[in-house]
């Protein structure tokens, strides 16, 4: 067998949208490089509805008027629930004139005022009160619900754990392979993300037939969609 011996094995498994650029190690005497993916399931910790208040009125005072009604509702089935409302945050409001765009002149014939509101909940059995009694209430023009996880410190940390057990397994198969045996790590790199999902569009009055208390609401008995969270390891180990 020959004195000195490089061997280079990159092994790197990711769907195209992930594609990052990872740090260039120049393969040296006596090393194996590799890559490896890893990830981590967890369940959620965080629901997160979305809804907007919409509203047209013959001028921008009674369209404004009447949204600050309609979100004082909105305020009102919060505390019902136990909710702050300050637990609650505004995206954006707009008030926006509505044209006659078959008149020539494009004449103004109202004014729309919408409000974008994000409620993120701990608590997911408030879940299914707060969007019946939004929809019951007809202020929310629309609704969104999508499970997060905030807290990602340990899946992050679970996911790079998986990463790194790939990668050493693979370093140490081909170090087998060639007759070798593995050393220790000598350089590594990580990168961690969280698979997106996809978003789909707000249907408009999505939850209105929800009027009937007796029946469970559309989220009811069912489990929350798990957040998978991605690690990419790099690692340079030595050889024996």
């Amino acid at each position: 067998m020959k004195s000195s011996m490089v061997v280079a094995f990159i092994f790197f498994v990711a769907l195209a949208v992930f594609a990052q650029d990872h740090p260039t190690v120049a393969a040296q005497t006596n090393t194996i490089y590799v890559g490896a993916d890893g990830k981590f399931e967890a369940p959620p910790d965080t629901a997160r509805l979305q809804f907007n208040v919409s509203v047209q009125e013959n001028t921008a005072q009674a369209a404004f008027e009447r949204a600050s009604k309609e979100v004082e509702d909105v305020r009102e089935v919060l505390r019902v629930n136990g909710i702050a409302p300050k637990q609650a945050t505004i995206g954006f409001m707009s008030v926006q004139p509505m044209y006659d765009w078959k008149n020539p002149t494009q004449k103004i014939v109202g004014y729309r005022v919408t409000t974008d509101v994000t409620l993120d909940l701990k608590d997911f059995s408030k879940i299914a009160p707060v969007t019946q009694q939004l929809a019951n209430a007809n202020v929310s023009e629309n609704q969104t619900l999508s499970y997060i996880l905030q807290n990602t410190d340990d899946a992050k940390d679970k996911a790079v754990e998986d990463a790194y057990r790939r990668a050493h397994d693979s370093a140490g198969a081909l170090a087998r392979a060639s007759g070798r045996v593995l050393g220790d790590l000598s350089y590594a790199s990580i990168d961690v993300y969280e698979a997106p999902r996809p978003i789909m569009p707000r249907a408009m009055h999505a939850m209105t037939a929800m009027g009937n208390a007796a029946t469970p609401a559309p989220t009811e008995e069912f489990t929350p969609q798990n957040v998978t969270v991605t690690a990419h390891v790099n690692a340079l180990f030595n050889l024996k």
